[in-house]
Formats: structure tokens, sequence, C-alpha cells
């Protein structure tokens, strides 16, 4: 099993940036797919972004190609997501999410095994 702990988050003005990082502890030895997924005040989960702990390059959902970086460190097991140029539709709570095995795209909600609590971002003037 995988257990995921998100840090990062907080409130920032539009065209501001923030930081998330996701460590992932337990049974780490496998290799697992692993991202962020985000939520908007009664809106559906969707994935931001998705990456194989073992290299490969992330996956980006359009809304935040350009503006969002993906960092996954396999050494640390730990996915850094750098969020710049943020917009109010950005609001959300964010969650780290990973299954074992590779990722198959961005993938949907239920693909994913293992959750964690989520942290909050909040863009607004």
């Amino acid at each position: 099993q995988l257990q995921l702990l998100e840090s990062g988050g907080g409130s920032v003005e539009p065209g501001g940036s923030l930081r998330l990082l996701c460590a992932v502890s337990g049974d780490t030895r496998a290799n697992y797919c692993v991202g962020w997924f985000r939520q908007g005040a009664g809106e559906e989960r969707e994935a931001v972004t998705t990456v194989y702990i073992d290299g490969g390059s992330p996956n980006y959902a359009s809304s935040v190609m350009g503006r969002f970086k993906a960092s996954q460190d396999r050494a640390k097991n730990t996915l850094d997501l750098q969020m710049d140029n943020l917009k109010s539709e950005d609001t959300g709570m964010y969650y780290c999410v990973a299954k074992y095995g590779p990722c198959y795209g961005l993938g949907r909600a239920d693909d994913f095994t293992y959750w964690g609590q989520g942290t909050q971002v909040t863009v607004s003037s």
C-alpha cells in the first residue's frame, strides 16, 4: 500500500504562484503512477497531471499546460507541482493520487487507488 501526504497550497492573487509537494510512503519498491487531481466547488474531480515515478514526461491537462510543471524524484518518492500564472479557475482542493503500474495518459479518478487528504488552493483578488 501507499500513503500520500500533501503539503503546500494556500491563497494567492491571480497571476501568482504556488507549489505543492506530495510525499509517498509505504511499499514504494514497485514503480507507480503518481499525480494530482483537483475539485472545485460543485464540480467533479479532474486530473491535473500524472507521471510515472521511474521517469518519463508528465501528462498535463490542457487547462494547465504551460503554467504548471510537475517533477518527480524516485529516490525521495516525491512529486513536486510548481503552479505559475494561477487563475481563479484553478481554485479547488488538490489531491495527490497514486496507483501501482504505469500511467495511461491522465487517467480517471477511479483509476487511482490511493488518495491524499487534499490541500486547498485559492486564487482570488
